[in-house]
């Protein structure tokens, strides 16, 4: 009895469009792809813009404009310090001042002990002991006055040196203080608007990124629609049935295959 099997095919044009969706997924896999390449979307990371690098050297600078710029101010101020921090603000004008006056002093002085001298004249004492006593004891306060006027200005010319130094001292120390917070601020800024340039440099390398990713990838995408579409004519279209049918051996067949099943059996029989 004839065997006979049946065998569902899909439509002509399906099966060569399977063959043709397989034809170009072998020959797309068997490129490889290399993300690091000059089209490559590999991640990178934008480096620091030039404010940030700039504000980074600041905080670590110690001249003016930097973080550590309050040195210089501390250091003049410790120059305000001390016994003798007054000599820097005595001035000329003061020493002027104070020769000036012990010198008109000294003038208004012989021209009072000129007047003694005249008045003892007239009174005809001129040289008598008690006259020599007088002009003494005037000689000697007007000497105690002069000295005492001299140290009085002295001390004056003094306090007002001390008192701008001091003045300046404050002035240094204020400026020490201030001078870290100013450049922080500028610090600060340079650094936020760094940070948003370095975004901005970020945004436009994973934009290019992406967009080298998406270049990459369309001809898998576009391969992987052919084949959902591919797919979807497999379960769409009704297959076409074939059959095949397998006759049955003719008695010579049939004679030639008992032979060479006996032939086989009696090779396999040990000898005796």
């Amino acid at each position: 009895m004839a065997v006979q099997q049946s065998q569902v095919l899909p439509a002509p044009f399906v099966e060569e469009a399977g063959k043709d969706y397989l034809s170009q997924l072998k020959g797309l896999t068997s490129i490889q792809l290399d993300p690091t390449g000059a089209q490559g979307w590999a991640p990178t990371v934008a480096g620091q813009d030039q404010l940030q690098t700039t504000a980074a050297t600041l905080a670590g600078d110690t001249g003016a404009t930097g973080l550590g710029g309050y040195q210089q101010y501390l250091t003049a101020a410790q120059n305000l310090t001390g016994p003798n921090a007054y000599k820097d603000y005595m001035t000329p004008y003061q020493t002027d001042v104070i020769d000036a006056t012990m010198t008109e002093y000294d003038k208004q002085t012989k021209i009072q002990e000129q007047g003694l001298r005249d008045q003892q004249a007239k009174l005809g004492v001129m040289g008598a002991g008690r006259a020599g006593i007088q002009l003494g004891e005037y000689g000697s306060q007007r000497g105690l006055d002069r000295a005492a006027l001299q140290a009085r200005m002295l001390q004056d010319a003094f306090g007002q040196a001390q008192g701008l130094a001091q003045q300046n001292f404050g002035q240094q120390m204020n400026l020490a203080q201030l001078q870290p917070s100013l450049a922080a601020g500028r610090i600060n800024t340079m650094g936020q608007v760094g940070a948003r340039q370095q975004a901005q440099s970020q945004a436009l390398l994973d934009a290019t990124r992406e967009q080298n990713r998406m270049a990459a990838m369309e001809p898998y995408e576009r391969i992987g629609t052919y084949g959902a579409g591919v797919g979807s004519m497999v379960s769409g279209y009704p297959g076409r049935s074939q059959f095949t049918a397998t006759p049955n051996p003719t008695p010579l067949q049939t004679a030639l295959g008992i032979g060479t099943f006996l032939g086989g059996a009696y090779l396999g029989r040990p000898q005796g």
